[in-house]
């Protein structure tokens, strides 16, 4: 008899699932589901505007989509349900969310349905930069030695600026907070009714690690005395290794699911750590680029080691008894749909209507015919905020050598060219601080369609790219995890080593190309440190 697992994935504007059958990797059935009110950055449902550098989304629409794609998955499979015999689930971090005793979202409240703080505050939500700078500030003053895991400084897209900035501007909110939750540990709490706490999250985004736990009481009430006993009230002191079994699927979620009664449900991880797994990597030095909206490095490694400007470490973080590091740009496809979104002339639109292409495969037909540097132009990929090195999401993107001869094919290659400067000075980072890259991987959308793309990244990097061999590689990650329990592998070693699907080819250097981006790539330092130090 088959054994499949499910992974569930919730990115950025979209959920999906995958079944896959554990022995072979198989993906039997997948499905994917928009969220309905996608990202809210202009205003709430209710049309309240919302201030500058807001990103919300409606947990509604995480059940919605949650109860869809599993039910459509099953259907697609046309399995036996109760073959499926672990659950995985993972989800961008962090994405924060105030909710009740008993895990209801306020915004579902009509006290609350009309206030902002009361729903999930996205991963790209900067609007708590100044919470973030007062707590990196006390943390410096203080000498508090948990920093240095964080690369010296702490994002604005992290839980606790969030719930300052809420306690701050909504008290009375904050106040009818139970808890502060991770959206993907409530979704594992919809499933089990369990409210479990995640290593990945609460160590990557949550100010936490194994040795010491969080920040001391001392530390929270200097920052804010009403913060003094916020662990172990609205926030959990109890942390959930991945390797752990989170709780089993309840009568009501398997009625809303299709997913059987008492099926085991992994704890959640963040989605770019996922892929992880999905790829077999599980030894030190190994690192991955999941390139999407942003992209994420994550990296193993064996010892904890403090490095600058990354977004952290965790042991334990994604495989037992290693080291996970992650770093990161906070926007990559986000700055190619911004250009397409908003700087393409009619003719173009034109064109690719004729040809029967999107506008984004017509400048690419067109950007490959370009030299590398892009005819003379560099941009600085800013566009969102910048996570590494300089972990400020105040900072701005930037297109430097435009004159009126430039063509939009070129701003669009020197676009992509700049998300691989950024991904070179990451990999730069990790190796000046004594972690040798031996081997680099891609997954994610982008890195899946757009070959351009992945040829420029070998050629900047100078190293040669290895690619998952799955569309799906966060939710793949997720069903993978999910396969192991006391009803499939006892090790996530055995279960990456089974399922691993990797491309039966990569993507390798040009000598000369490496050459000519050598000389640009010293410029996009040049200019990164003068503007990230203004």
């Amino acid at each position: 008899m088959a054994k499949y697992s499910m992974g569930i994935d919730f990115g950025t504007l979209s959920g999906r699932a995958v079944i896959a059958d554990i022995e072979t990797g198989k993906e039997i059935a997948t499905s994917v589901c928009e969220y309905a009110h996608g990202i809210m950055s202009e205003e709430i449902p209710c049309g309240k505007k919302l201030p500058k550098d807001y990103a919300l989304q409606h947990p509604k629409d995480y059940l919605d989509v949650l109860y869809f794609i599993t039910k459509d998955c099953i259907k697609k499979a046309d399995i036996d349900s109760n073959d499926i015999i672990g659950v995985g689930v993972d989800f961008t971090a962090a994405t924060l969310l105030p909710v009740t005793e008993d895990g209801t979202p306020l915004c579902f409240m009509d006290e609350y349905k009309e206030n902002p703080h009361a729903y999930v505050k996205l991963w790209k939500h900067h609007a708590a930069q100044k919470e973030a700078d007062e707590i990196n500030a006390l943390a410096k003053a203080e000498g508090e030695e948990w920093l240095g895991q964080y690369g010296g400084i702490i994002s604005s897209e992290w839980q606790f600026p969030k719930i300052l900035e809420i306690l701050r501007e909504d008290e009375n909110l904050y106040n009818h907070t139970a808890r502060f939750t991770e959206a993907g540990d409530w979704i594992v709490r919809v499933l089990t009714g369990a409210a479990c706490q995640s290593v990945c999250t609460t160590g990557f985004k949550g100010m936490w690690n194994e040795k010491s736990g969080y920040p001391s009481k001392e530390f929270f009430k200097k920052l804010d005395p009403r913060l003094e006993n916020i662990v172990g009230t609205k926030i959990s002191a109890d942390i959930n290794l991945l390797s752990q079994t989170a709780g089993y699927i309840t009568k009501e979620a398997s009625e809303k699911t299709g997913i059987p009664e008492g099926t085991p449900v992994a704890p959640a991880i963040i989605d770019a750590h996922a892929a992880i797994p999905a790829l077999g990597i599980t030894k030190p030095g190994e690192l991955l680029m999941i390139i999407g909206t942003s992209t994420c490095h994550i990296l193993l490694g064996d010892k904890a080691i403090n490095i600058p400007g990354i977004s952290g470490y965790v042991k334990d973080g994604i495989i037992d008894g290693l080291y996970a590091y992650e770093a990161g740009q906070a926007s990559v496809g986000d700055s190619f749909e911004w250009f397409v979104s908003n700087c393409i002339p009619q003719s173009y639109t034109l064109e690719a209507e004729e040809k029967n292409v999107n506008i984004h495969t017509l400048l690419r037909q067109k950007a490959k015919l370009l030299p590398p540097g892009s005819n003379g132009l560099i941009a600085l990929d800013w566009f969102n905020g910048n996570r590494t090195p300089y972990v400020n999401g105040s900072l701005k993107g930037m297109i430097s050598g435009l004159n009126l001869g430039t063509k939009p094919e070129e701003i669009y290659r020197a676009l992509i060219e700049a998300t691989a400067y950024g991904t070179r000075r990451i990999i730069e980072i990790y190796e000046e601080n004594g972690i040798v890259i031996k081997r680099l991987y891609a997954t994610g959308g982008i890195a899946e369609k757009d070959e351009m793309l992945m040829q420029i990244y070998a050629d900047v990097t100078g190293k040669e790219i290895f690619l998952s061999d799955t569309a799906f590689g966060c939710a793949y990650g997720s069903a993978v995890l999910g396969s192991v329990n006391q009803n499939g592998y006892a090790t996530i070693f055995e279960a990456a080593e089974k399922m691993k699907k990797i491309k039966d080819f990569s993507y390798k250097p040009n000598s000369e190309n490496k050459k000519a981006y050598d000389k640009v790539y010293a410029e996009y330092k040049e200019l990164s440190e003068y503007f990230a130090r203004k």
